[in-house]
């Protein structure tokens, strides 16, 4: 015969059995600590069972899970079962079952989870919410569960002890989710009547609507889920704080971050204020580095509650934690660590100079420790940059592209220079060069060489003037039509038939006529363009704007460049399908990679081969116009020409009918700029329109020029990749290498030795194990964000002039929920991060989501029709992430150096283009 347990309302905080069922996620850390012997504030716990209790005497149980159900959008779905809280299963059976037992958890597309449906709808999670904390607010705590509670409150103090009381769900502070900031916490309460109000106000939040949402995005069913509350003595904190056991941004094991900031951790927290973050090396308590804020904000004690207030003066930027209090914590931090066995998450509070440990929880999404790399000068004494060019190179280099390409790039470089009137050795201390594999351009100069640049600098300005008023001519007349003709050269040849050290030649070639064909409008169009748009915005904004005319970027937009034509020729193609119903279903249905496999096919997938067949002659026209557009300067990475996948998505986006008409944006924004140029200078007499109209014709006539020359920088590329991989082929036959594309890791030596020998009928080295050392190399460099600026400081000086503020990418980034960039592209959004590496990944991007990348080059244009946002690790006010924003009137924060560090897909971030700022919102 069983006996029945009695049921625990109460237990201490250290009790054997506060179990993850009894105290929840929270409660249970604290009772594991406590019983370790840690600093934990004393308290005790009210259990899931007195919760259970509230809701069972207060009949709320249906009305409750009704309301839930409402708010994932289950209108149309089978009633949930009638299921008593008090016998719900066990979290970690319900996590398993998931996936079939509620319809916030179903994988039908009316989940939460989803973001295409009523079930990701604020409103209605808000009203949800609502309905239930009615419910709680009217419910009455019975009368035995509320004696033990006042009980247990007395004994932590005589005259009402100022407590904490904190939510503790049974599906929080888990390894896989830390459900932080779902729950509610209430500081600083005093007496029983406050303490079982604020236990009450737990309760409810566990039914919030951000907890509501939290949870139906991560299919955990609400029948599941119960609450308990921690009681514990407040710690009046002068600093406090959060300490990681790992290095939450780099995953590095070996190092502990502190976060500090004076008053109580809710602000902290709450993100109100950026708080010091101090880096402990984890094995000696060493502190390596430390960053003091500005912290402008404390929350602190009031008679009851707490409230913000701005910190005196005399603190602001003062250290709020000393050498010995940071050695302490990374000793608590330690002994956590161990006695959870992973890396924690953990808030800690300091009172007269006492440390307490206020939670702990496992440390999710950390990352896999990244590579470290030591970034040794090629010259010592040399100053390193990554701009210019290489904005377009935002990967480790193939070897083959660093080898075969950067030379003749330097020499045009160094030629060009030349001709302004540099002399040979100055010329060509400017130069491309790669540290761990990465682009960077040597600037730094001796003392007697900066001497002489400045003596040549006198002789400069009138060649300058020259080469810049002649810039579009150069390139529209002289560059890219002898870059066309070189390509045209080779495209009628027979490959196959051609000698493969031809093919070789023909490839540099190529790059050479790439090389001049960039500089040309590195020396022309892009300076011209940088500075005439900051020049007609700065005498538009002082000279002539009033309070309701438009905005300076009104005058730039709609022109009819490059990107925007290429989407518009896709627009087109999918206007055409949709008239075509079977051809249109299919291009809806079938993946993109299988798409392309029937575009090479000679086999049409559809019945109708005659439409499929007018397709494909469609889109080989698109790409014949628009297929050399490059994703990555780097040629080892491929074009729209021969991999289209990429463009597909856009494709399939404009035939599902929710993307508006590219024409009707651009001729919005056309007849925008029309208006506004021809009303100003209509208004305007003597200087200032002659001033305004030279500022305003000359920005409108390199806007477009701009995307126009930089869309056409890869127009060698898709031949140029043809012909390379043509030797890979032969050599491939020849056992040398396993796979075409493999001839990008080959150095240009390697290569020539290698045509030579296919050539003449030799024996070819294999280089199968050092191509997958190299592809190795490179993928652990591909997890390192390169410095900005080598050697590493503060401020990037040349000629004594600080260019921080013009770098490509910010230099450093504090730690926090908030990433700073340039504002490129005004406006405020809210969306899902879609953090997207290469063309590889274009099929992750949706629909109103916000792209996260790299850079951008005119390739990537296509996903700018999908996104509501953009951010970028590298790139300036008139990079093409910027213009191409601007166009679509989409916020972008650019240069912020981390983006695709620090950002994850499927997290919600805000973006505000007019600060510059990201934040993360969950």
């Amino acid at each position: 015969m069983s006996v029945t347990q009695p049921v625990s309302f109460i237990l201490k905080l250290d009790s054997q059995e506060a179990t993850l069922e009894l105290v929840g996620g929270k409660g249970a850390s604290l009772a594991r600590m406590a019983a370790a012997g840690l600093p934990v504030p004393p308290g005790f716990h009210i259990t899931t069972h007195a919760y259970r209790r509230f809701v069972s005497e207060n009949r709320l149980e249906e009305a409750i899970l009704s309301a839930v159900a409402l708010a994932c959008g289950s209108l149309d779905q089978p009633s949930i079962p009638s299921v008593m809280l008090s016998e719900a299963k066990h979290l970690g059976s319900s996590l398993d079952a998931a996936d079939g037992k509620n319809n916030c958890a179903d994988s039908s597309p009316r989940q939460v989870g989803a973001q295409n449906d009523r079930g990701d709808d604020p409103a209605l999670f808000e009203r949800a919410a609502a309905q239930i904390q009615a419910l709680f607010d009217q419910g009455t705590i019975p009368e035995d569960v509320a004696a033990l509670i006042k009980q247990s409150y007395n004994e932590l103090g005589k005259d009402d002890p100022p407590v904490a009381v904190r939510s503790s769900a049974t599906a929080e502070d888990l390894p896989g989710m830390s459900f932080a900031g779902q729950m509610e916490t209430y500081l600083n309460e005093r007496g029983g009547a406050n303490v079982l109000a604020a236990v009450k106000r737990c309760w409810g939040s566990l039914w919030t609507a951000r907890a509501l949402s939290y949870r139906a995005q991560h299919g955990i069913p609400p029948e599941s889920l119960s609450i308990a509350v921690v009681v514990q003595q407040l710690v009046a904190a002068d600093v406090a704080g959060i300490l990681f056991t790992a290095n939450p941004l780099t995953g590095a094991r070996d190092q502990i971050m502190i976060n500090a900031a004076w008053g109580l951790g809710e602000a902290i927290v709450g993100g109100q204020v950026t708080p010091d973050t101090i880096m402990v090396a984890k094995q000696t308590s060493e502190i390596t580095s430390q960053d003091i804020a500005v912290k402008e904000v404390m929350t602190v004690r009031m008679p009851r509650g707490t409230r913000d207030e701005p910190v005196p003066t005399e603190k602001r930027k003062q250290a709020a934690l000393q050498p010995a209090q940071a050695t302490e914590l990374a000793r608590l931090g330690r002994q956590i660590e161990q006695l959870y066995e992973q890396p924690m998450d953990i808030e800690w509070a300091i009172s007269g100079g006492r440390v307490f440990i206020l939670q702990a929880r496992p440390i999710t999404a950390l990352p896999e420790p990244r590579a470290r790399l030591e970034w040794k000068l090629p010259r010592a004494g040399g100053q390193y940059a990554r701009s210019s060019v290489i904005e377009l190179l935002p990967n480790p280099l193939s070897p083959l592209f660093a080898t075969l390409a950067l030379p003749p790039w330097n020499e045009t470089l160094a030629s060009r220079m030349q001709s302004l009137g540099f002399e040979r050795r100055l010329a060509s201390s400017f130069r491309l060069v790669t540290i761990n594999d990465y682009a960077y351009i040597e600037f730094g100069l001796s003392a007697w060489q900066t001497a002489r640049m400045l003596v040549n600098l006198l002789r400069i300005p009138p060649s300058l003037v020259r080469m810049l008023r002649s810039g579009r001519t150069r390139w529209a007349d002289d560059a890219r039509p002898h870059y066309a003709e070189v390509v045209g050269e080779w495209a009628g040849r027979d490959l196959a038939a051609t000698p493969s050290t031809d093919l070789l030649a023909g490839a540099r070639e190529i790059v050479k006529a790439a090389a001049s064909h960039y500089v040309t409008i590195q020396t022309g169009i892009l300076p011209v363009a940088m500075m005439s748009e900051p020049a007609f915005t700065t005498v538009y904004n002082r000279l002539v704007k009033r309070k309701d005319d438009p905005a300076a970027l009104t005058f730039l937009l709609g022109f009819d460049s490059a990107p925007i034509q290429a989407e518009k020729s896709l627009y087109d193609l999918a206007s055409w399908a949709h008239t075509h119903p079977e051809l249109a279903a299919y291009l809806e249905r079938a993946s993109s990679k299988e798409i392309v496999q029937a575009f090479a096919s000679t086999l049409a997938p559809i019945t109708d081969a005659k439409d499929w067949r007018e397709f494909a002659a469609r889109f080989a026209e698109h790409l014949e116009r628009f297929g050399h557009t490059i994703y990555d300067l780097d040629f080892a990475s491929t074009v729209p020409a021969d991999d289209p996948a990429p463009l597909l998505e856009t494709l399939k986006y404009f035939l599902s009918g929710q993307a508006r008409s590219p024409y009707e944006r651009q001729e919005a924004a056309a007849r925008a700029r029309q208006e506004a140029t021809e009303n100003t200078l209509a208004r305007l007499k003597g200087l200032r329109l002659r001033i305004l109209r030279s500022a305003v014709r000359t920005a409108q006539r390199y806007a477009p020029l701009r995307e126009d020359a930089l869309a056409d920088v890869g127009l060698g590329w898709p031949m140029l990749r043809r012909m390379l991989r043509e030797v890979g082929r032969r050599m491939v036959a020849a056992g040398a290498i396993v796979q075409p594309d493999d001839v990008f890791c080959l150095q240009s030596d390697e290569a020539q030795a290698a045509a030579a020998a296919l050539d003449a009928g030799r024996a070819v080295e294999n280089y199968s194990h050092a191509v997958a050392e190299r592809r190795a190399t490179r993928e652990t460099e591909r997890s390192v964000t390169p410095p900005v600026a080598l050697p590493i400081k503060d401020r990037t000086r040349f000629l004594g002039i600080d260019f921080t503020r013009w770098m490509p990418a910010r230099t450093g980034q504090k730690a926090g929920k908030t990433i700073t960039g340039i504002g490129a592209s005004p406006g405020r959004v809210s969306g899902i991060a879609r953090v997207i590496h290469g063309p590889a990944e274009f099929d992750q991007m949706q629909p109103g989501g916000i792209l996260v990348a790299k850079i951008t080059t005119p390739a990537w244009t296509a996903l700018f029709t999908l996104a509501s946002g953009v951010v970028t690790d590298v790139g300036g006010p008139l990079s093409h992430s910027s213009i191409v924003a601007r166009e679509y009137h989409i916020p972008a924060v650019l240069g912020t150096g981390v983006a695709t560090e620090r950002l994850r897909s499927g997290q919600r971030i805000s973006v505000d283009g007019d600060a510059g700022t990201v934040s993360i919102v969950d």
